[in-house]
């Protein structure tokens, strides 16, 4: 009879470190792929959030809630205008719970129906999870600040509803950004969050919605008297170095 023939063990080895060469090769620029999807995902998202405000707003003669929590704010007052809970307010890169261990900026906050807080994280009928909120400012509240309708001047540049660490935010142009990414000290840190690679998905109050950079949110219109050209833009004569290390390779605004 005659010999069997087959791999040898050298030749197996070699197979095996070039098929460990290929994925070592290959793995980050799927890795980078999955992320560019979850962002697409991420802003289809929001557009569908658009919809939600649209309607909510034309029931309501234009005006927003008035963030009252005893009245229910924004997750209790949207809650008929969408169903897809999980689909729909979870960003895609940003699922887990911090009750279960997420970390800014891929975490979650979990909303309870009627006075709002954070709770543990386990579902119940009515109850809202996500990881998008609401520009604040944007409240039907008699104070200067307050864009209390969507009738605006300059609607383009005055954010409505975005990825944020939480449900919601009040930024106010001399707060800084945070020293490490995931650090949130202020309102304007639950915006600026590395959750798309330099950037948030944003709705506008136009409704438009488009990638913002992190350094440019320094120049959106977050509330009437907010200063646009304020000490963190190139406007108010801010340097390079000004900015954390992990915001300097950032686009400037």
């Amino acid at each position: 009879m005659g010999k069997r023939k087959g791999f040898t063990l050298i030749e197996l080895l070699v197979v095996i470190a070039i098929i460990a060469l290929l994925m070592a090769i290959l793995m980050p620029a799927l890795s980078r792929v999955k992320k560019q999807a979850q962002a697409v995902a991420c802003m289809s998202n929001v557009k569908q959030w658009g919809h939600c405000w649209y309607m909510y707003l034309d029931d309501f003669d234009g005006k927003f809630p008035s963030g009252d929590r005893a009245s229910g704010d924004w997750p209790d007052k949207l809650r008929p205008y969408y169903k897809e809970r999980g689909a729909l307010t979870l960003c895609p890169s940003a699922k887990k719970p911090y009750t279960d261990g997420g970390r800014v900026p891929f975490g979650a906050w979990r909303w309870k129906p009627q006075g709002g807080g954070w709770t543990n994280f386990e579902q119940k009928p009515g109850e809202d999870y996500g990881s998008y909120g609401l520009n604040e400012w944007l409240s039907d509240r008699n104070e200067d600040n307050y864009w209390r309708k969507r009738e605006q001047k300059k609607a383009n540049n005055i954010p409505l509803f975005l990825d944020c660490a939480i449900w919601d935010t009040w930024p106010n142009h001399q707060q800084g950004p945070p020293d490490v990414d995931g650090i949130v000290l202020n309102e304007m840190h639950l915006v600026c969050i590395n959750r798309h690679n330099g950037f948030i998905n944003t709705i506008f109050l136009d409704f438009n919605v488009r990638k913002v950079g992190l350094k440019e949110l320094w120049t959106l219109n977050w509330h009437r008297n907010f200063d646009i050209s304020g000490p963190w833009t190139k406007a108010g004569s801010v340097q390079s170095s000004d900015w954390p290390q992990w915001m300097r390779r950032l686009k400037d605004y």
